[in-house]
């Protein structure tokens, strides 16, 4: 597991606040690219609040990869791990949702992004992926490439407000 960089430290957020660069898929061995994507997984799980994404940044990695795993009522949840991601396509309609971040710790807020979005990238064996997306998974797709861009959350939040942290997840 990792160590969740947070803006309560001005070297962390530092590094939060910079672009992540490519992943370079012919650095690692596959191993090394699975656990990775289990590493970051089990510390986005393990983190109170309970996270539903996790880019690598966040945990001190410079590359560009985030995972995100959102709870479903009755269904087992969809593991994604993106790598280099991009969003190609971004609706005119927009969407309004509460965001918290492990990396923001108690803060919450208002966030307006683009209701649907096509966002491509590669999977963990360089696969192209494409998915094209609305929701919860819209705007968490968006909240980890913003990240990924040094961008957090209270940067386009309307207002934040502070919150104490909840055990679980939302689910959608």
């Amino acid at each position: 597991m990792y160590k969740i960089y947070t803006i309560e430290k001005k070297a962390e957020e530092k590094f939060l606040r910079k672009r992540a660069v490519d992943f370079d898929f012919s650095k690692f061995s596959k191993k090394e690219i699975n656990d990775l994507i289990k590493n970051m997984r089990q510390t986005m799980k393990n983190a109170v609040p309970f996270g539903i994404g996790l880019s690598a940044n966040q945990v001190g990695l410079d590359m560009r990869v985030f995972v995100a795993e959102i709870p479903q009522k009755g269904k087992k949840p969809k593991l994604y791990a993106i790598f280099n991601p991009e969003i190609v396509k971004k609706s005119e309609e927009k969407a309004v949702l509460e965001e918290g971040c492990l990396s923001v710790p108690g803060i919450w807020g208002n966030v307006e992004r683009p209701a649907k979005i096509t966002l491509a990238g590669f999977d963990k064996n360089q696969k192209k992926i494409n998915f094209k997306v609305f929701g919860v998974l819209a705007a968490v797709f968006q909240h980890e490439v913003d990240h990924l861009n040094g961008v957090l959350f209270i940067d386009k939040a309307k207002e934040t407000h502070k919150s104490a942290p909840e055990e679980t997840a939302p689910e959608i």
